[in-house]
């Protein structure tokens, strides 16, 4: 029988989806020193300011902070330091074809383990205006709204 491949979460995103609408997914993977693979066992890992750059034909996100591991001692990596995605060259010159409209920016949505491997969903993303931020919140209170009053209903 086939195994199903195992996803756990590390890190999310949630701001990258009140700031841009996001158009397009890829999954990467990612560069890592066996600390920092050790580090993200434990969960200790933020992906909110940080953001993908196309640098050369290679892939690289900026301000990804994996906190040290605490038995690393010398292997230890700086936490900010530069780290490189591993993207099929198909898929780098698609997110470059692409890049080049006015607007889009690479976002890092969400940090994950698929099996044994550290991978990262990144997002094509468009910014959201300040009224696109005001809608979002209103269909979100509406949504809460209706579901709190469906709760009531049901009680009685």
């Amino acid at each position: 029988m086939a195994k199903k491949p195992g996803i756990k979460l590390i890190a999310n995103n949630k701001k990258a989806f009140h700031d841009y609408f996001i158009e397009d997914t890829y999954e990467a993977g990612i560069a890592l020193a066996g600390t920092e693979v050790k580090s993200l066992r434990m969960g200790k890992c933020s992906v909110k300011e940080s953001f993908v750059r196309i640098q050369n034909g290679e892939v690289y996100i900026y301000g990804m902070n994996i906190s040290p591991y605490e038995k690393g001692n010398i292997f230890n990596k700086d936490p900010l330091r530069i780290r490189k995605l591993l993207l099929h060259r198909s898929e780098i010159n698609k997110m470059e074809a692409k890049l080049k409209e006015k607007g889009l920016t690479l976002v890092p949505i969400k940090v994950y383990f698929k099996d044994s491997l550290v991978k990262v969903e990144i997002g094509m993303a468009r910014g959201k205006k300040l009224y696109d931020k005001r809608q979002d919140i209103a269909k979100k209170d509406q949504r809460r709204e209706a579901e709190r009053d469906f709760k009531v209903k049901n009680l009685y």
